[in-house]
């Protein structure tokens, strides 16, 4: 099965690394980079230390500054579902994002008193 990592650091944007490990001789990291380019050298670094072949994976982009986070999480949550169902496609070119379906996901039971 294949690993997700989510690499948090004092980066500009967050971007995802799958890392596939299926074929423990040949792992293939899986980069999703919704703001295309931003972050292709630490990628590219990670994936050096898990000697991963590096390739970009097809994500939609994001049209503003701001929703790196939510592409991530909602990436990644797409990219579960799909690997849990045996699905293999991991092409999130048309990847439906919504923030305040993440915050409702993440406030749910939770209460601000």
């Amino acid at each position: 099965m294949p690993a997700i990592r989510i690499d948090i650091s004092a980066a500009v944007t967050w971007s995802l690394l799958l890392v596939d490990r299926r074929d423990r001789g040949r792992p293939v990291a899986y980069h999703y980079d919704s703001t295309q380019g931003y972050n292709d050298r630490p990628a590219a670094e990670l994936a050096g230390r898990l000697d991963a072949n590096l390739q970009q994976a097809p994500i939609r982009q994001q049209q503003n500054s701001y929703d790196c986070g939510v592409f991530v999480l909602d990436g990644t949550r797409e990219l579960v579902r799909r690997l849990a169902a045996r699905r293999p496609d991991l092409n999130l070119n048309n990847l439906v994002i919504s923030r305040q379906a993440l915050r409702d996901r993440l406030g749910a039971g939770v209460s601000f008193n």
